[in-house]
C-alpha cells in the first residue's frame, strides 16, 4: 500500500473545494496547511528512475470559519511547461543520451520544486535540492516561477531552511557545483530583505541534504557521500550511479558562527548519514546539542526507489534512529547518543517558538510511516498513536495553541493516506492527548502522493 504514495501520480489539479470533516475541528485552528512533494512520477509514459526526479505538487488545506477547503496542483515549472509544449521529455535520465549531454553542456536542468514549501514575508515558495526557489501563489496555488530573491541566491537554494525563533530569521544554504564546490549561506529575516552571508569551500562533491540552526550557529554534518560531477552533469548511468558511499572519509562537522560566518569550526568524526535534523541549541555548559535522525550509511537513498523491500522490517526508513549529538567547539569533539531506538523514526519537528533554542519534545513519524510519536528528549519516553494497517502518515507539524501552557499544548497535523478509501486526509491531534488519536480527520476527497515537508500559516 505505501508504495502507492511513492509511485502513483496526482490525478490532475484540484482547485479549492469543500473537504469533509469527521470529528470536531478545534475552534482556534484557523489558517492553511501547505504540503509539498512529488506529484508526477512519470513523463510521457515513462517512469522516473527515482521519486526525487518527480515533478512536484503542492497541497493545501485551508481551515476557516466557513469550514475546510482543500486543493492540490502540479507546479508549472519552466522545465515542465517546455516539455509539454514540445510534447516530449527534455530533461532527466529518460531522455536520449545526446540530449543529456546537450543539457549538461548548456547547464540546463529542470527545477522540479518537489521537496519542501517555505513561507517567508507573505510569500510561498516550493523548494528542491538542486535549484532556486519556485514562487507559488498562496491563494490559488498557481506557479509564479523561479526566483533568485532579487539576486541574493547565487547558486542552489536547499530544500531545508531552518529558523532561529529568537533572531526571527530563517537560514538556508545552497551548494555551488563545479570545479570547486562551495557552500553558500543565506539569511531571510522575518521583516527585511534576504541576505547572502558568505560561502565556504568544500572538499570533493558531497551530497548535503539538510543542516540545522541554533540562535548563534549554523551546523552541517557533511556525510561521506560523494557525487560524481561528470556523471551528474551529463546524466550518465542510473540515478544511483551519481553517488558513492566512502566511509573512509568520515563525516565532516562544520559549525558556522552566524555573526562571523567566515570563521567556522571544522573537524571530522566517524562516518554516518542523516536525512533530517530536529533542532539544535547551546547548552548551559557551552556545548552544542544537536538532535537528528541517524543512518549507518546511504542505503536508504536506493531503497526509496524500490517497489518492494521485502516487508516492514526492510522498509527504506528502517535503519533510522533518533540521536542527540554533543559538540565541543574548543576541543573539536563529537559525541552522539541514541535517544530512541525501539523503532525507526523520521521527519522530526519541534514547537516553532523553540527552533534554535532548548526544547524537550520532538514530534516524529514511526516505522514505515505507520504512526505519530511525541518523544521526550529528556527521558526518552515516547507517546504514540499508530494508524491502521491500511493507512500511512506524514511529517507531523505542531501548531501552538495561543497562550499554551507548555510545549505539548497545541495541535499536531499530519497529511495521511487511507488505502481502503483511496483518499487522503489531514489528521488533527491534540498534542497533550496524542495517544487518544485524532480529534478530527479532514477528508480531501482524493488521493495525494507522498509529501515530504510542509508548513502551517496562521490566518491573518
Amino acid at each position: 500500500m505505501s508504495a502507492l504514495l511513492w509511485r502513483r501520480s496526482l490525478k490532475g489539479d484540484r482547485d479549492f473545494g469543500a473537504a469533509i470533516v469527521e470529528g470536531t475541528l478545534p475552534a482556534d485552528l484557523r489558517g492553511t496547511l501547505y504540503r509539498n512533494g512529488p506529484g508526477l512520477f512519470e513523463s510521457f509514459g515513462k517512469r522516473y528512475a527515482h521519486p526525487f526526479e518527480a515533478d512536484g505538487a503542492v497541497t493545501a488545506l485551508r481551515l476557516g470559519d466557513d469550514g475546510a477547503r482543500a486543493a492540490s496542483k502540479i507546479h508549472r515549472t519552466a522545465g515542465l511547461v517546455e516539455e509539454r509544449a514540445r510534447g516530449k521529455s527534455l530533461y532527466g535520465l529518460g531522455v536520449p543520451w545526446l540530449r543529456r549531454i546537450t543539457n549538461g553542456l548548456r547547464g540546463k536542468d529542470k527545477n522540479t520544486a518537489n521537496t519542501n514549501v517555505m513561507w517567508w514575508n507573505g510569500r510561498l515558495f516550493a523548494l528542491m535540492e538542486a535549484g532556486k526557489p519556485t514562487e507559488i501563489d498562496p491563494r490559488t496555488l498557481e506557479t509564479i516561477g523561479e526566483t533568485d530573491l532579487d539576486g541574493v541566491v547565487q547558486s542552489w537554494f536547499s530544500a531545508h531552511p531552518h529558523r532561529s525563533a529568537r533572531r526571527r530569521t530563517t537560514y538556508n544554504f545552497g551548494l555551488e557545483v563545479g570545479r570547486t564546490m562551495r557552500l553558500h549561506l543565506y539569511a531571510l529575516p522575518d521583516d527585511g530583505a534576504a541576505r547572502h552571508l558568505g560561502a565556504l569551500a568544500l572538499d570533493g562533491g558531497p551530497m548535503l541534504h539538510d543542516f540545522i540552526a541554533t540562535d548563534d550557529h549554523l551546523i552541517f554534518f557533511v556525510s561521506p557521500v560523494r557525487v560524481s560531477v561528470p556523471r551528474a552533469l551529463f546524466a550518465i548511468g542510473g540515478f544511483e550511479k551519481f553517488f558513492s558511499w566512502k566511509p573512509e572519509l568520515g563525516t565532516e562537522v562544520i559549525v558556522v558562527p552566524i555573526d562571523d560566518p567566515m570563521k567556522p569550526v571544522r573537524f571530522h568524526t566517524d562516518a554516518f548519514w542523516q536525512w533530517h535534523f530536529t533542532n539544535a541549541y547551546l547548552r548551559k555548559d557551552g556545548e552544542l546539542a544537536v538532535e537528528y535522525v541517524r543512518y549507518p550509511d546511504f542505503a536508504s537513498f536506493g531503497d526509496l526507489a524500490k517497489d518492494d523491500l521485502g516487508g516492514r522490517e526492510h522498509h527504506a526508513l528502517a535503519a533510522a534512529r533518533y540521536h542527540r549529538a554533543t559538540i565541543n567547539l574548543q576541543r573539536k569533539t563529537f559525541k552522539t547518543d541514541e535517544l530512541y531506538g525501539a523503532d525507526s523514526s523520521e521527519f522530526p519537528r519541534v514547537h516553532p517558538e523553540l527552533e534554535g533554542a532548548p526544547h524537550r519534545y520532538a514530534w516524529i513519524t514511526l516505522g514505515d510511516l505507520e504512526g505519530i510519536g511525541r518523544l521526550d528528549a529528556k527521558t526518552g519516553a515516547l507517546v504514540e498513536h499508530r494508524v491502521g494497517k491500511h493507512q500511512r502518515v506524514s511529517e507531523p507539524i505542531f501548531v501552538p495553541r495561543a497562550g499554551g501552557s507548555d510545549e505539548t499544548d497545541g495541535h499536531v497535523l499530519s497529511l495521511c493516506y487511507d488505502d481502503v478509501r483511496d483518499e487522503s486526509f489531514v489528521a488533527v491531534y491534540d498534542g497533550r492527548r496524542l495517544a487518544e488519536g485524532p480529534v478530527a480527520r479532514v477528508w480531501l476527497g482524493y488521493a495525494v502522493p507522498i509529501t515530504f515537508h510542509g508548513t502551517w500559516v496562521p490566518a491573518a
